[in-house]
């Protein structure tokens, strides 16, 4: 792989260009390459040269995620540092009550002895894919951005930031949830934001969390806490925006102190590790995935509420999806970036995206209140499922990534 930063001056045609080397653009890439080996492919990112390496933050990975980067070749180098999701408890509760009341909980095994998801740090994952797309000689190149594409019969042209262009018969964004070559594509998007925003931040404590993942329901909305390898969990902490804006600019004292009476202290003393960042919540639905010869992926296509912890396994699932597509068009003599090939990918991404969507808008407006008849209401909803095995199973199966029209890849199998 020619993995470069600043000037790319790369040339010539290429099947597949991505934009966007993050897990989707990167999961596409290898995807493409290891199927396909004579594919050439173009990752190409505007983020500087080791950004990656600096992010602090971890991501829910679901049993069938698992499964494809198993298959990838990169699993292997990731899972000695993944902490297996062992059990998943939710409460609904104020942060004044005395006792929170567990009103669900889930097993953590898709199946027997597989975890439905691993907490991953983010640096450990980008760091796997981008190894494996070295091995299969795929070009990356940091620090340069797509900054404008012509869509022409047979090919696009894009335009690079460091002012040289190539060609490439079909050009995949995965920017981002503000994606500039999805505006430039025409595509409109539906988007509403929440007035809220999630903290993230690392937490040290004194006794083991023993892999049990924790989502408090409270009136600002969900607090969860996500188990990492050692006695650490990452927190995901949704609040109005401006609480969340004063928190993360308070000093320490302040911001351990409030953590501290949303975290509890069944784990003992806490302490952040790490700086603290906050981002607002909201919406984004792409009304479309693709144009001729263009593709959207990831956040670029979808940006849903984290309440669910299913951003970073739709991410995938667009990237399986998209390989498997691909893949099985250009094994037919077809043209890959095609309007007809493509809409097979949006065809099946659609519904399942704009599904999450709708889900996860619907979660955080019944639990993000403090209205006490909704909150009766959906107390005993989470009780009756909790004594429903069926419906349990259902959940669990859904949250592995197991359910619906599952991508090869995402099933463990080679495309």
């Amino acid at each position: 792989m020619a993995e470069t930063k600043g000037e790319s001056r790369v040339q010539g045609l290429f099947d597949v260009l991505i934009a966007g080397a993050g897990y989707v653009g990167l999961t596409i890439a290898v995807s493409l390459r290891q199927a396909r080996p004579g594919m050439r492919i173009l990752v190409v990112d505007a983020a500087p040269e080791g950004v990656w390496q600096r992010d602090g933050r971890a991501s829910a990975v679901a049993a069938a995620a698992v499964r494809m980067l198993r298959q990838l070749g990169c699993w292997e180098e990731i899972e000695a540092e993944a902490q297996p999701i062992t059990e998943m408890v939710i409460t609904d509760s104020r942060t004044s009550d005395p006792v929170r009341p567990v009103f669900l909980t889930f097993g953590g095994e898709a199946t027997p002895g597989e975890p439905f998801a691993h907490m991953v740090m983010n640096r450990d994952l980008n760091g796997a894919l981008r190894r494996r797309a070295k091995e299969l000689g795929i070009d990356i190149v940091q620090g340069v951005a797509a900054e404008a594409f012509d869509i022409e019969p047979a090919a696009v042209d894009v335009r690079l930031s460091d002012e040289t262009s190539c060609r490439t018969r079909l050009l995949v964004a995965a920017d981002g949830v503000k994606s500039r070559l999805r505006d430039m594509a025409g595509i409109h998007v539906v988007r509403w934001e929440y007035g809220q925003s999630g903290i993230v931040c690392t937490v040290a404590h004194e006794r083991p969390h023993e892999g049990r993942a924790e989502e408090h329901f409270l009136p600002a909305g969900p607090f969860a806490i996500l188990p990492l390898k050692g006695n650490r969990s990452s927190i995901v902490w949704t609040e109005r925006t401006e609480d969340a804006e004063r928190l993360v600019k308070e000093d320490d004292l302040v911001f351990e102190h409030e953590l501290e009476i949303r975290f509890g202290l069944k784990l003992g003393e806490i302490h952040v590790e790490g700086p603290r960042r906050a981002w607002p919540l909201g919406l984004t639905l792409a009304r479309d995935f693709v144009r001729p010869r263009f593709a959207l992926a990831g956040d670029a296509a979808h940006g849903i509420h984290p309440i669910a912890g299913q951003g970073l396994n739709l991410g995938f699932k667009d990237a399986a999806a998209l390989a498997q597509v691909l893949v099985e068009a250009d094994r037919l003599g077809e043209d890959i970036g095609a309007l007809n090939v493509l809409q097979r990918y949006e065809r099946w991404r659609r519904f399942d995206t704009v599904q999450m969507g709708v889900t996860t808008d619907v979660l955080n407006r019944l639990f993000s209140n403090d209205f006490a008849p909704i909150r009766a209401i959906r107390d005993i909803g989470l009780g009756l499922v909790d004594r429903m095995p069926g419906m349990k199973n259902f959940f669990i199966r859904q949250a592995a990534g197991l359910s619906g029209a599952t991508p090869r890849l995402l099933r463990g199998e080679a495309i």
